[in-house]
Order: structure tokens, then sequence, then C-alpha cells
């Protein structure tokens, strides 16, 4: 249903299987399709006690729940034994992000290495600042998107919604200078032709043909080391929380920022006025005039 009616990721029905096997194996004999509703609240109460956090145990709770609608209306059960779990109370902390001026030393760092690997590593941070993709968009863009230099590119989120992304000068530019470097990694095979073309603009030698996250994170983590930044403040997905804070900085409505980055639901955007607003009170501390403290007086 996940899959065929909702039209759900990978990432997603892998999530969901998750949570649902984890709540199989927590309820005891018998599993979901026995449990009652003593059975279901023990588990859920054990998931605070295992040190699960409030955001893992609200997505657990999510799955279960929908699980037990679903089972209610297909007949599976004539009961809902989740109906009685509340939601754990959680702070939305606010995203990790990078200034211009880091985002700036990241780049120039990547820049300063003349290698096929930096032409890649260049592309994957230009790609991902220029356009606010999330990491399995990014790895996920296939070499004809981007074979006739497009300004912008049509991407596929989450649910399956269609949304432009926008590319800058920066952006096409390296993406222009890894697909020369990555033409000529195709070595002529003895018959002297050309072996077939990955569809992958980011290919690799894995079980799935392409740049896996946990290898892009990797490289993000080399770069941010010779850039002069702490490792731990770089990731995919801190580029992307870059992309929609720079631009909320920069006057950009809050409405666009939500199309551009595939939100569906506003409020999910709306955390990045806080990173912007606190941003640009700390400017104006350290540098209007009238915020800085007057020297004493003399009596």
């Amino acid at each position: 249903m996940m899959s065929v009616e909702r039209d759900a990721s990978p990432n997603t029905l892998a999530a969901y299987a998750r949570d649902l096997a984890d709540a199989e194996m927590g309820v005891g004999a018998g599993g979901l399709m026995a449990a009652d509703e003593t059975m279901i609240e023990n588990w859920y109460a054990g998931l605070a006690q295992r040190g699960l956090s409030p955001a893992t145990a609200a997505r657990r709770r999510s799955a279960v729940r929908q699980f037990y609608r679903f089972a209610l209306g297909e007949g599976w059960r004539n009961d809902d034994p989740s109906r009685r779990l509340d939601a754990p109370k959680q702070g939305r902390s606010l995203p990790k992000v990078l200034s211009r001026d880091e985002i700036d030393a990241l780049i120039q760092a990547v820049s300063r290495r003349d290698t096929a690997s930096a032409m890649r590593t260049l592309a994957l941070v230009e790609l991902a600042y220029a356009s606010g993709l999330r990491v399995s968009e990014l790895l996920a863009l296939r070499v004809e998107a981007v074979r006739r230099d497009p300004a912008w590119l049509t991407i596929r989120g989450k649910g399956g919604k269609e949304r432009l992304a926008p590319l800058n000068e920066g952006a096409r530019a390296a993406v222009r200078a890894w697909m020369e470097v990555r033409e000529a990694q195709r070595k002529p095979l003895p018959s002297g032709a050309l072996p077939p073309d990955s569809p992958w603009l980011f290919p690799s030698r894995g079980a799935s043909g392409r740049l896996t996250p946990r290898r892009f994170a990797q490289i993000l983590d080399q770069a941010a080391a010779d850039s002069g930044i702490d490792p731990v403040r770089v990731s995919p997905h801190v580029l992307r929380h870059a992309f929609a804070t720079h631009l909320l900085e920069g006057g950009a409505d809050l409405r666009v920022v939500q199309t551009l980055l595939g939100h569906a639901d506003i409020a999910t955007t709306q955390i990045y006025t806080h990173v912007a607003s606190d941003r640009l009170a700390q400017v104006v501390r350290e540098h209007h005039p009238l915020a800085a403290p007057k020297p004493p007086t003399e009596d």
C-alpha cells in the first residue's frame, strides 16, 4: 500500500520496515497481529528506556499506528490497540549550518586539487549548495539530466512530487568539468569500443552502481578537514541547510524557499527563519555602532 498508493520512496519503505520489525519483535509472542493494547503500550514505553530519541519513538509510533489503521480497514483486526499511544514531547533542534565564508572555504579547498576525485567532489558540493537537493536526490541524478548544461534540474522528490532546482554558474561549471573527467575515465575495450556508460552522474563500482550517501559523507569529511572546518559540522544535509538559510538571509520569500526545498508543509521550512534571524541578530550586535558597549564615563 505504501509503495503503490502513496508512492513512498525506497528510503521511506525501508524505514517503515525497520520500525515495524522492531515492534514485531518487541510486543512479544504472536507479534503485531496478536498484540493487545497493554502489549503495544509496554513496547512503546520501552523505547525510551532503551535510550531511543523522542524523534525515533515518534516515527515508530507513526509506523505502528498506520499499520493498525490499515489492518483495521482490511478487516484483519476489529480493533486498533495503538489508539492510546501518545506522541512523545520533543523540542525541535535548529539545523546545523555553515556560514557563507565557510562554504567558500570548502569550495576553495576542493578547487585547489586537480584530480578526478576532486572534480567529482567539487561538482557534488556545488550542486548540493546551489540547489538544496536532498542527498538521495543528488546521488540519484542521471547523466542525461545535465548533458545539455541546464540552468534548472527537474527533481522527483518525496512522494513522487516534481520540482525545479536551480543551478548557478559555479555549479554548472563544476558539472561540465566533472563530465569531461567522467568521460575520460571510460577506457576503450580491447576491441577499441568504449564500454557502456553508467546512467548515473556519479557512478560507483558498488552494488547500486552509484555513489552512496555514506561515501559522500566521507568525501565531505576530507574536504572539511582540508578547508580547516571541523568535519563534525559538515554533512550532505548541512549543505542543504546552508542553501535554505543563506537564501532567507538574502531576503528570499519563505514560500519560494519551501518550493525549492520540496517541503510539503511550510512549517518544516519555517525552522530556517530562526537560524537566519539568529545570524542577523548576531551581525547587528557585532557591527552596529549603537550595539557596541559604551566606554565608562569619568565622574
